[in-house]
């Protein structure tokens, strides 16, 4: 392993922890940092704000060594130092969360954790360090659970916990609060505060900008690979960020509620909905019952891992074990079918994984078209018609204004927003009269996520039943009509959005809902 080196005294900002000057670097085709300069010092919180694609994760690579700057400079206790790889990073004291996990699928927690460390960790001394970070920061953790049956959030716990254990001068947070409870998000913050009241820097990422206010001290905002301003957030409002992040004002999103009379089909039933677990540490499904109706949305909410991922995978079809009338689809009996029949029947999905599940990510978007387009006038007598697949992909990018090298480029070549809106713009297209979607603007800016909201309430207004699982909660809230709180593979009864609280599903998604909220659910499913 090669040292950090040192080069000369030339010391740029003398109290600065970390100071980045003149960070430069271009991809064919695009300028993802250009002549950018940033400060950190000592116990700051500094927040990164900028739309999808502005060049905030290259920037973070950068500092954390796994992408190597054109050009510019990087200064660390005041000292230049090249950081060629996250090895010599982590010996500086760096360490990042990644949006886009870096875990291995085959190897448990415990070991993936032990990956970023010295190769003499006493694994048993490691698995107890885990489970007691885990308690202590509300990210409670199973050391020995293989990294593939974790969902999308639990594998987030994972980068947090890893990090925290390295204890170090400078962390990187990309969106670390979207597999936490309103409480939980509060502790975590308290953990933060703390960490830098020690001395600690941090730099945080995050599109809730409710977040940045009450956290960061400074922020940092770039648009098209370039900073646009400083600001200290605590000083301005959503809305004030917002402009500065995206250059216009947000859509304003309207959630109406449709006539009853146009509420009257029952498009998605899950009829008491039970299954046993399907591998050791999956969760196991019990009574789970929901109804979704025509112009109606349905929220799911709750932390990780308690059913979200095994229920989603139920209503797909890419688990078939459900009796068929456990799940109703436009009064068809389900349960039983794989993913094609069910969208045959009008199902749209978007699943939580955008690379792997959502999309492939060595196909062209057009390519990925085809994933959920297998009919005319897409497929013509067992031919791909890749002329007109092409012509809607390109639509799809200029509807949902997806920043994309057009529909050849391969998805794996987007941001994370912006492959989400293409999912989503894909699933769309397909004007399904049941839209299931999971994790709808998970790491999405402010801006792709006021479009995507504002899609799925028109397609509300059209008459389709959508259920959107979310770990959210202002997004559930600015959505849907009705919620439920899923907790341990159980379902909490309905409650009508307008008598929900934050603070009361919080609480629920301990699994704690009490016997008015129930008499509420039950009240308002009757009226339904």
């Amino acid at each position: 392993m090669t040292a950090p080196v040192s080069e000369g005294e030339s010391v740029t900002a003398p109290s600065s922890r970390l100071h980045i000057a003149h960070i430069r670097k271009a991809y064919p085709g695009v300028l993802a940092n250009d002549d950018i300069n940033l400060s950190v010092a000592p116990g700051e919180i500094h927040a990164v704000l900028g739309e999808n694609g502005a060049g905030k994760s290259t920037l973070m690579k950068i500092i954390f060594g796994t992408v190597k700057p054109d050009a510019g400079e990087i200064y660390w206790n005041g000292e230049l130092v090249h950081i060629a790889n996250p090895q010599i990073a982590r010996k500086l004291g760096i360490a990042m969360v990644f949006q886009h996990f870096s875990l291995f699928d085959t190897l448990t927690v415990a070991e993936n954790i032990a990956l970023g460390l010295d190769s003499d960790t006493d694994m048993q001394d490691l698995i107890a360090r885990i489970r007691q970070t885990g308690e202590k920061y509300g990210l409670e953790l199973e050391p020995n659970r293989h990294v593939h049956t974790l969902s999308v959030g639990e594998r987030q716990r994972v980068e947090i916990v890893r990090a925290l254990l390295t204890n170090p001068q400078l962390l990187i947070l990309d969106e670390p609060t979207s597999v936490l409870t309103p409480q939980a998000v509060e502790k975590l913050f308290v953990t933060l505060r703390k960490l830098a009241d020690e001395g600690c820097s941090i730099l945080y990422i995050s599109h809730k900008l409710d977040e940045i206010r009450a956290l960061c001290h400074s922020a940092t905002v770039m648009r098209g690979g370039r900073v646009t301003g400083n600001c200290d957030p605590r000083n301005e409002t959503s809305a004030g960020l917002s402009r500065m992040m995206i250059g216009e004002e947000l859509v304003r999103l309207r959630r109406e509620r449709n006539p009853e009379s146009q509420r009257n089909e029952r498009k998605l039933h899950i009829n008491r909905l039970c299954l046993p677990k399907a591998h050791l540490f999956a969760t196991e499904l019990k009574d789970i019952e929901c109804e979704v109706r025509a112009g109606e949305i349905v929220g799911i909410a709750g932390v990780s891992g308690n059913g979200q991922q095994e229920l989603l995978a139920a209503l797909s079809g890419e688990d078939q074990r459900a009796a068929p009338n456990m799940i109703m689809l436009t009064g068809s009996a389900v349960g039983h079918l794989a993913p094609n029949p069910r969208r045959a029947k009008g199902l749209g999905l978007v699943p939580e994984e955008r690379l792997g599940r959502g999309a492939v990510p060595t196909l062209s978007l057009s390519a990925n078209m085809l994933l959920s387009h297998q009919k005319l006038p897409y497929v013509k007598h067992g031919m791909i018609d890749f002329g007109y697949t092409r012509k809607i992909a390109a639509s799809i990018i200029e509807r949902f204004k997806v920043k994309a090298g057009g529909p050849d480029a391969l998805a794996k070549s987007l941001s994370g927003g912006n492959l989400q809106k293409f999912i989503v713009g894909r699933e769309m297209e397909r004007k399904p009269s049941v839209f299931i979607v999971a994790q709808p603007t998970w790491g999405v800016d402010v801006g792709a996520a006021a479009q995507i909201h504002a899609e799925i309430l028109a397609l509300k207004q059209e008459g389709c039943a959508v259920l959107v699982i979310s770990e959210e909660l202002d997004e559930l809230f600015a959505l849907c009509d009705r919620l439920h709180v899923i907790a341990k593979g159980q379902l909490s009864p309905s409650i009508p959005i307008e008598q929900a609280t934050r603070e009361q599903v919080g609480l629920w998604m301990s699994g704690l809902w009490h016997d008015e909220a129930t008499d509420a659910g039950a009240s308002e499913a009757a009226h339904v």
